[in-house]
């Protein structure tokens, strides 16, 4: 099951080669495939991490390749390790997230993709608002995919791992998916980007707070 939907991943994103035109395609970097991460912690990464010491145990598929880059916050790149979001997520203990593991599958369905640049944005324990068109995670996630894209290269995907945040009480619930699909219209505009491709993750762990029926909502209709 896991890898016909990494698969059916890899055809949406192959359909979908063009989403953003850089102002410059001549550098090395104009082969580069671009995801955004971006959520709260789940997206940063808490695997391996026990009463906050992480262990350091990188499993085999989030393991390091030269193919895969990450945008640094000093806005460099560099070969992606985990813990990948070790310097964006800076005032928790990160872990292995998804990221690594996504890169290196969809490596693993194309060898011939090319470098794959993946751009941390995630920030532990953020609720859906603060995440809302102009607040500081935000304008830090539409500019550090700006600068991603500058040498040149596809903004492929956006990788969305949130919602936990938004369990804690009902109002919260009740509105994610009105502040959730507002939240992926305004990347998509504010990107210039109207069918860039959003990957939504599923928590299970969300079903231990209180108010998480709200919650689950239809958001996957439309994006």
């Amino acid at each position: 099951m896991e890898k016909m939907l990494l698969s059916y991943i890899f055809l949406i994103l192959l359909a979908h080669p063009f989403y953003v035109s850089p102002a410059d395609t001549t550098t090395s970097n104009g082969n580069k495939s671009i995801f955004i991460l971006a959520g709260q912690s789940n997206m940063s990464g808490r695997g391996g991490v026990v009463n906050n010491i992480f262990d350091w145990y990188i499993p085999p598929e989030c393991q390091s390749d030269s193919s895969i880059l990450r945008l640094t916050r000093g806005l460099s790149w560099e070969v992606a390790k985990e813990p990948i979001h070790q310097d964006i997520d800076y005032y928790a203990i990160c872990g292995i997230g998804p990221g690594m593991s996504f890169a290196n599958s969809i490596l693993k369905n194309d060898p011939k993709i090319g470098v794959i640049g993946l751009v941390p944005c995630a920030v532990g324990f953020t609720n859906i608002s603060q995440w809302s068109q102009g607040s500081l995670y935000y304008n830090e996630m539409l500019n550090r995919t700006l600068i991603a894209l500058e040498g040149g290269g596809t903004l492929r995907a956006l990788l969305w791992y949130q919602g936990e945040s938004d369990t804690l009480n009902v109002e919260d619930a009740e509105l994610y998916e009105s502040r959730l699909q507002k939240f992926f219209t305004d990347v998509r505009n504010d990107l210039d980007a109207p069918y860039l491709p959003i990957i939504q993750l599923d928590s299970v762990l969300i079903r231990i707070f209180p108010y998480v029926r709200a919650l689950f909502v239809d958001t996957h209709r439309w994006h």
